[in-house]
């Protein structure tokens, strides 16, 4: 359309008004076909009142198509094909009658039927090309906006409590893909690709999110650890509206970086292969029938209950080494609890109930009851027992015993009285923590992790540290509880194991979540929030701010307390002199910097806590001799710990992996 408004056409026209189109009251159609028609569509053109068809097939029409909602309400037809048109400047959503757009730039740019009418909803999304021709990609590639073959890293964007209720406006799209660049402009990223937009059952607004690299084929891991480092910890804003998010990310299908292989010639392989099966064929042929039908008795009653070779008090076959860990009946545990009645019933959680017993020795327990959905495998069970029963330490929760009995499954844990750390710092469980005494929950906690990454044997990581799973006992002394998701390193898995991604966000380690290799690092991390959240109080996500980022964006070392006042948690004791503070806040930075690599390890943790505390006045090595009435202000009745009660984001899930979870 040129500079005042009119069409300009080849030979047969010069000029078509647009004003001359609003005067014609008794226009009922338009055909102007194959006459080299140039310029835009003007919206005005289908709001004449008695307009019924537009044909303007065949032309050089261009630009953005805009139907808009004033159009006539007899207007049954719009033939565009064969134009130049490549955009939409607003949703088609309210048009219902037969849009014809067959070659038209947008039928290669949208997903869109060209040749019917369109659904109420408008077409389903998908990032236009950037005026390139798509090409073919090798296996795994894809062509991105820019038409280059890349391996994209992609997932998927879940939006909960979004206000979007039309999904075919196509500007909401344009606008997250300008926040999604403007997040990665300190990333090789060449572009952003978003696709298929859907609400589902629970009103969640899902989108397919693929990243694209610039000036290679793939990202490298340290990259796409940084790149998923913005959606695990909050660091990306999308626009308004879009409301709170998370990131499921996919596998990574590739390894631009995995040592080059020789290959093996094909005939060299299947003829290996044939040749190995026929000689196992031979070997195997004659015995196999007789070891098959052994093996399968031997298999059901193994399966049935891989445990009927335990005794209660020991004894020799398939028992474990349980350390001390006893081996307790159903009806046991069923006295000791009165029957599991509701008096003793102290929570619950993922795993099931928790009730209160007392053993004969007056010595109180506290047993975790599977529910029918929480059962595990009994291999499983029986490695978690194993694992649990391996760990003596005085800042760990030590295992009892276990039941594996009548179809139950029970963990015995020796009771811990005074809540857990969230319990105390929220306030729930009335017990008011000084500085002093926050340093002492902190060590102790340290101590308690250092054991397992370096003492015990295997090394484990617990894989799940959080502010729930600190107890503390009479003395308000710090044990590290819930060994449900914890990982032994092996021999072979020193410096990392590759497994599943499990644990709760806020506290989740961004380059395990990234690259699925766990670590101690990971429970380094995990630690460094539950540092943050000692000093403000605050949940590792609320209201949509990353503890991590709310800390890091109100530090000045330049001033006093480093102008952390505002954050701090008001009952810590401001009026007093907060001894160490800062070389405390400076330690659990370093524990949550984004690359392992970079944060200390447990040992040099405790270390450095031992060293603040002396800082303050403290004598690390001396325990504390004062109970917890000395810290009290209004004892309630308050969840216990072992319910795993949870906040906003505050669950242990697993997440998607690109690997198999080694057993």
């Amino acid at each position: 359309m040129a500079a005042d408004g009119n069409f300009q056409t080849g030979k047969r026209f010069k000029f078509f008004s647009i004003d001359l189109i609003s005067t014609l009251k008794s226009f009922f159609g338009r055909e102007i076909e194959n006459t080299q028609l140039q310029g835009e569509v003007p919206v005005s053109l289908f709001s004449l009142p008695n307009l019924q068809t537009v044909l303007l097939k065949n032309n050089q029409l261009s630009g953005s198509l805009n139907i808009s909602t004033t159009y006539s309400h007899r207007l049954q037809l719009i033939d565009l094909q064969k134009n130049l048109i490549s955009s939409y400047t607003d949703t088609i959503g309210g048009y219902t009658q037969k849009l014809i757009l067959v070659d038209n730039p947008i039928c290669k740019r949208h997903n869109i039927n060209c040749t019917v009418s369109q659904p109420n909803n408008g077409p389903s999304y998908s990032t236009p090309l950037n005026n390139c021709q798509p090409i073919s990609c090798s296996s795994g590639q894809v062509s991105n906006p820019n038409c280059l073959c890349a391996y994209p890293y992609s997932g998927t964007l879940v939006f909960r409590a979004t206000s979007i209720s039309d999904l075919g406006h196509f500007g909401y799209y344009t606008e997250l893909e300008a926040h999604l660049m403007k997040s990665f402009e300190k990333l090789p990223v060449n572009s952003v690709s978003l696709s298929n937009p859907i609400k589902d059952f629970f009103e969640d607004f899902k989108i397919k999110l693929l990243i694209f690299p610039s000036g290679q084929g793939c990202f490298n891991p340290t990259e796409l650890s940084q790149a998923g480092f913005l959606f695990s910890n909050q660091r990306f804003k999308p626009p308004d509206g879009f409301g709170p998010y998370y990131f499921l990310p996919d596998p990574v299908p590739y390894d631009c970086y995995a040592e080059t292989k020789k290959s093996l010639s094909r005939g060299v392989i299947i003829g290996a292969a044939v040749g190995g099966i026929v000689l196992l064929l031979l070997l195997l042929l004659a015995g196999v029938y007789a070891f098959r039908q052994k093996r399968r008795a031997e298999r059901a009653s193994e399966q049935l209950n891989p445990f009927s070779q335990w005794g209660p008090n020991g004894g020799s076959g398939g028992i474990p080494q349980l350390k001390g860990a006893r081996c307790f009946s159903f009806e046991e545990l069923k006295k000791y609890t009165n029957k599991f009645s509701e008096e003793n019933f102290i929570g619950s959680g993922g795993y099931g109930k928790v009730y209160r017993g007392t053993l004969p020795t007056g010595q109180p327990i506290a047993i975790k009851r599977a529910q029918n959905e929480s059962l595990q495998g009994g291999h499983e069970f029986k490695t978690e027992i194993e694992l649990l029963s391996r760990v003596h330490h005085k800042n760990l929760v030590s295992l009892v015993g276990f039941c594996f009995d009548q179809g139950e499954q029970m963990l015995v844990y020796e009771y811990v009285p005074n809540g857990s750390l969230k319990d105390s710092l929220s306030g729930k469980s009335g017990i008011k923590l000084d500085w002093m005494r926050r340093l002492q929950v902190a060590l102790g906690a340290a101590r308690g992790l250092a054991y397992l990454h370096e003492l015990a044997n295997p090394p484990i990581i617990h894989r799940d540290i959080k502010s729930t799973n600190i107890l503390l006992d009479e003395r308000i002394n710090a044990k590290v509880a819930d060994f449900g998701l914890s990982k032994p390193m092996g021999d072979d898995e020193r410096d990392h194991v590759t497994t599943q991604v499990k644990g709760t966000m806020g506290y989740l380690d961004p380059e395990y979540y990234m690259t699925q290799q766990l670590t101690e690092k990971s429970d380094v991390y995990s630690y460094g929030v539950v540092m943050l959240e000692l000093v403000t109080a605050r949940m590792p996500i609320e209201r949509g701010k990353y503890i991590v980022r709310v800390v890091e964006m109100a530090m000045n070392k330049t001033k006093v307390l480093y102008n952390l006042q505002e954050i701090l948690d008001p009952t810590i004791g401001l009026q007093a002199s907060l001894k160490g503070l800062e070389k405390f806040v400076d330690l659990a930075m370093r524990c949550v910097e984004e690359s392992g690599a970079n944060r200390p390890a447990m040992g040099d943790v405790v270390k450095e806590i031992e060293n603040i505390m002396q800082i303050a006045g403290l004598n690390p090595n001396v325990e504390s001799t004062s109970t917890s009435d000395s810290y009290e202000v209004s004892k309630g009745n308050f969840g216990h710990p072992y319910s795993n009660e949870t906040f906003e984001f505050e669950y242990s899930v697993a997440f998607p992996t690109s690997k198999i979870e080694p057993h």
